[in-house]
């Protein structure tokens, strides 16, 4: 995956997926389901009370991070794992390459990792002539299909069974029933061939236990036990925010993972690896490796943006988001869409169109509602603009425009007169009191919707 950021603006990529008229209805139908699942899901709990446990863990673990690496990297080590530090995506890229190819691996395969979409990893190891199948269905299907995830949680939230059937139907060389099963039926055979082959599994991690040195994977499918135990080596991409102190820290944050993500009291699976196979085992990798990747987290640390790193990764704030429902992962240009997207977009790319996705939010706070660990997403959204505004520097005619805004303002005599002059000219193309075209720079709100002028007094 390339960096779609580069050379495009929000504006444009919106626009490409709102002509997708399957995607505006599927993703509210999809999302929906998932929101109304959380909500009877957390019926008869203390919801508040559960969201400020988690919000307490998560913000005692970033807040203590430098102390919490070394303690997870110590308990690793002495259960027999291997750690790797990297600062960024290229660093982490030549670790995991380098311990593919002291494995001599040909084959790896992948549990789901939205770490490895930041890493760009997957096109890093092919140029190294190694095959890398994605294993979990959905980030099978945008492989296969040259495409990338567009939720967190759901990747192929975007496309239908019929395009699935159809890609599938080439990959078997003939037409596949279109039904759901027939369909994961072939799926399953076509990934458990790779699972029997491969030198190497490559996971991510939902969180990391400090006390204990476990990788914990929180999944709907068996494919991430599979990539841990069949290989001979199991590689674990982990972001250094993900680490927390204690193994019983799971019993808050699972559930709400758990339940925030898809509705469940607990997902299908719930894999704690702790170092590679042991003497008598009957399973497990004969490698367990560790990369603790930085990739820009430190450099929030301190900030006042450090509690985005508190994030479970649950995808709730994408479910709820207005502006996600309608345009979908892909118009945020890179890894994470909606509020997450975001907030960590401009973060981690602060770039002028990294920047530009802080923008692509009504502030409408149903985001800060529901996120898991009550991270303040609205207002986070609002100091990213006003971080960006203050390093746009304004051109001298947009600088004597606010200058005279804001003089006539400041007497009530002014601010009346401005506004009936400004209306007086709005009013002669009104229809009705409803602007549906409006000149100059208003052209742009009223592209997409209607002006409506304030009523006359009488």
């Amino acid at each position: 995956m390339s960096d779609h950021l580069t050379g495009t603006t929000f504006e444009e990529r919106a626009a490409e997926q709102l002509v997708k008229p399957f995607q505006r209805q599927a993703i509210p139908n999809a999302v929906d389901g998932t929101v109304g699942h959380y909500w009877k899901r957390f019926e008869g709990y203390d919801r508040a009370g559960l969201r400020r446990l988690g919000r307490d863990i998560r913000a005692h673990a970033v807040a203590n991070l430098p102390e919490l690496v070394g303690r997870f990297a110590d308990t690793c080590e002495a259960a027999g794992t291997q750690v790797h530090f990297a600062a960024d995506a290229a660093e982490a890229n030549r670790i995991v390459t380098g311990i593919c190819q002291a494995a001599e691996a040909r084959l790896v395969v992948k549990s789901k990792s939205m770490l490895s979409e930041e890493l760009e990893l997957n096109p890093v190891l092919e140029r190294e002539g190694i095959d890398v199948v994605e294993t979990d269905l959905g980030e099978y299907v945008v492989q296969l299909d040259g495409d990338r995830p567009s939720h967190v949680i759901a990747p192929i939230i975007h496309k239908t069974q019929g395009e699935v059937r159809e890609l599938f139907s080439r990959v078997a060389g003939h037409e596949l029933g279109a039904s759901a099963q027939e369909l994961t039926s072939f799926a399953r055979a076509q990934l458990r061939a790779s699972f029997l082959r491969a030198d190497v599994g490559i996971t991510g991690c939902n969180f990391a236990i400090a006390e204990t040195g476990t990788v914990v994977l929180v999944t709907n499918e068996g494919n991430g036990r599979l990539a841990t135990s069949l290989p001979r080596v199991h590689v674990a991409l982990v972001g250094v925010e993900r680490i927390v102190p204690r193994l019983a820290d799971l019993g808050v944050l699972v559930p709400l993972l758990a339940g925030s993500g898809t509705g469940q009291p607990i997902s299908t699976y719930l894999s704690l690896v702790s170092g590679p196979r042991r003497a008598g085992e009957p399973d497990g990798p004969e490698q367990m490796h560790v990369v603790l990747v930085d990739g820009g987290r430190s450099a929030i640390l301190g900030t006042g943006y450090q509690d985005v790193l508190h994030c479970i990764r649950c995808g709730a704030c994408q479910n709820v988001c207005p502006v996600y429902r309608q345009v979908g992962g892909h118009a945020y240009g890179w890894v994470y869409g909606g509020p997450i997207g975001a907030v960590l977009t401009p973060l981690f790319k602060p770039t002028a169109e990294g920047m530009e996705v802080a923008h692509a939010s009504s502030l409408c706070a149903a985001c800060d509602d529901i996120c898991p660990v009550e991270i303040p997403l609205h207002d986070l959204l609002l100091d990213l603009r006003r971080d960006r505004a203050e390093r746009r520097l304004p051109g001298r005619l947009e600088r004597l425009a606010y200058q005279a805004w804001s003089y006539a303002w400041s007497t009530p005599l002014g601010y009346r007169l401005s506004g009936t002059l400004g209306l007086a000219p709005l009013r002669l193309v009104a229809r009705s009191g409803v602007l549906r075209r409006a000149p100059g720079p208003l052209g742009r709100w009223t592209r997409g919707r209607d002006l409506l002028l304030p009523w006359r007094r009488r």
